[in-house]
C-alpha cells in the first residue's frame, strides 16, 4: 500500500510502522480471519480496515481520536499474520502504533483512562493482584450493582482464592538429569492458578528435567507491552534478566502471552543499550510444551479410561509464535485419550490481555461463540496453554450452565501420571 508517512515525524518507530502498512496489499484474506470483524461487521475492525486507519493517521490525514477506538477493539490475536499471503508484520504495526498513541495523549473517557491505570498499575504486580483478587471474591455479591466493566472484572474472578504454594528454589530431577531449566511463574497466572506452574514443575521433573524457580522475577511485561506502554515493560524485562540465571537449557514459560511478548524483545529493546541482554534472555525462553516435546516424554503414562477432550489454540502460542503440532503431540503420549477439533477452533476466545475487561460487549460474544462450539464437541475437557484462555472459555462454559473441566496440558499430563484422569 502507498503511503505519505513522514517516518521522522511520528516517534522511533516510524520507519516500523511505514514499513508494515506498505507491505500490506488490502487482498482481504485477513477479514474472515479477524474475530472482531465477524463479530461487528464493519471494514474499520478489520486488520485491512485498521491498516488504512493507522495510515491516515500516520499521514496527518484523519485525527488520532477519530481512528483511534477501532484500533483499540483490536484483540492483538495475530489469526491476520497467519492468513495474510504478504506476511504483514501487523503485530509490530499495532504495538508501535499504541506506543504513538500513548505518547500523543490518545483521549479516553474518564473511565476508561482510570480503569486502564488501575489494571496496569495491579495486574502485573503478584502481590498487589492477590490483594484485589482476594477483596474481589469477597465483595463478589456487589456484582450486579456495578457497570458492565466492572461487573466484567467480578465474573472473572475465581469462586474461591487459590491457594498460594511457595516453590523451594530447586525442584531435582526424578532419575537421570536431561536438562536444567528455569521457571518463569506468570504474574496473574500464578495468582488465579498456581496449580499450573504445580503440575509443570511435576512433570518435568518426572521426565528429568530439573527447574530452578528464580527468587525476585515478576511481570514479563507482556500486558503492558501489547498496550503500547514500552517503559514499563521494559523495566519488568530487565528486572528478570537480572534474576535468572544464564546457565540453564531454558527459561520456560506456560502462558503463551509471556512467550509471544518475550519473542518481541528485539523489537521492545531496539536501539537500546540493553539490546544484546535482551538478545541473550530471549533466545532461551520456551514454551513449556515446545519444551517438553522436543526434549521428549520419558516417563510413562498409563490410563485406565477411554477419554476425549478438546484442545483450543491459544492465539499467542498459535499465530503469534506458530506452535500448534507440539501440544498435539504431547496429548498423543496419553493412552486412550482421543482429540477432538473444535469448530472455528483458531479463531480468539476474547481474553486477549485485558480486553475482555475493556471491551466485555465483544469479549463476551465471542466467549459465547467459543463455549458454544466446545459443548458441541460432547467433550468432559477443554484443555489450552494459556491462563487467560482458561479464566475466559470457562466463564463462558458456566454461563452456559456447562461441566466441561477446563484445564492447562500440563494439569492434564500431571494428573494422568498421577492417576487421577
Amino acid at each position: 500500500m502507498q503511503h505519505n508517512i513522514e517516518v521522522n515525524n511520528v516517534g522511533p518507530n516510524g520507519q516500523i510502522m511505514a514499513d508494515a502498512v506498505k507491505s500490506c496489499v488490502h487482498c482481504g484474506f485477513c477479514l474472515p480471519a479477524c474475530p472482531t470483524y465477524r463479530v461487528l461487521g464493519q471494514e474499520m475492525d478489520s486488520p485491512r480496515g485498521r491498516i488504512l486507519l493507522m495510515k491516515n493517521v500516520l499521514e496527518g490525514t484523519l485525527s488520532l481520536n477519530e481512528a483511534n477506538p477501532f484500533i483499540e477493539k483490536c484483540l492483538g490475536c495475530m489469526a491476520c499474520v497467519t492468513a495474510c499471503p504478504p506476511s504483514v508484520p501487523y503485530g509490530d504495526l499495532l504495538v508501535s502504533f499504541r506506543e504513538y498513541a500513548n505518547e500523543t495523549n490518545v483521549k479516553y473517557s474518564f473511565f476508561d483512562k482510570y480503569l486502564k491505570k488501575f489494571m496496569y498499575a495491579i495486574m502485573p504486580y503478584t502481590a498487589r493482584f492477590r490483594f484485589v483478587v482476594y477483596i474481589g471474591i469477597i465483595l463478589k455479591s456487589l456484582r450486579n450493582f456495578l457497570p458492565l466493566k466492572l461487573r466484567a472484572m467480578f465474573d472473572l474472578l475465581p469462586a474461591s482464592f487459590p491457594v498460594n504454594e511457595k516453590f523451594p528454589e530447586t525442584v531435582y530431577a526424578i532419575g537421570n538429569k536431561r536438562a536444567r531449566v528455569a521457571l518463569l511463574q506468570g504474574c496473574v497466572q500464578s495468582v488465579l492458578a498456581p496449580r499450573i506452574n504445580q503440575a509443570t514443575i511435576r512433570v518435568f521433573a518426572r521426565n528429568g528435567i530439573e527447574v530452578i524457580v528464580p527468587q525476585g522475577q515478576g511481570c514479563c511485561g507482556a500486558l503492558t507491552y501489547h498496550a503500547g506502554l514500552s517503559d514499563s515493560s521494559r523495566n519488568m524485562a530487565l528486572q528478570n534478566m537480572k534474576v535468572f540465571p544464564k546457565d540453564v537449557d531454558a527459561i520456560i514459560t506456560t502462558a503463551a502471552g509471556c512467550g509471544s511478548a518475550i519473542s518481541e524483545y528485539s523489537r521492545l529493546f531496539q536501539d537500546t543499550p540493553q539490546y544484546e541482554m535482551a538478545m541473550d534472555f530471549s533466545g532461551i525462553v520456551e514454551d513449556a510444551i515446545s519444551f517438553l516435546d522436543g526434549l521428549g516424554i520419558v516417563d510413562e503414562v498409563i490410563v485406565n479410561e477411554d477419554r476425549e477432550i478438546a484442545y483450543h489454540d491459544a492465539c499467542h502460542l498459535s499465530h503469534a509464535q506458530g506452535i500448534r503440532n507440539a501440544p498435539r503431540r504431547l496429548l498423543h503420549h496419553i493412552p486412550r485419550l482421543k482429540i477432538v477439533d473444535i469448530m472455528d477452533g483458531e479463531i480468539c476466545c476474547g481474553s486477549a490481555g485485558i480486553y475482555n475487561l475493556e471491551h466485555p460487549e465483544v469479549a463476551n460474544k465471542l466467549g459465547v461463540q467459543k463455549a458454544v462450539n466446545i459443548i458441541k464437541t460432547g467433550v468432559d475437557y477443554l484443555v489450552t496453554s494459556n491462563i487467560g484462555c482458561m479464566t475466559q472459555i470457562e466463564v463462558s462454559l458456566r454461563a452456559m450452565n456447562s461441566n466441561i473441566n477446563v484445564k492447562h496440558i500440563m494439569e492434564i499430563l500431571d494428573d494422568a501420571y498421577r492417576g487421577e484422569f
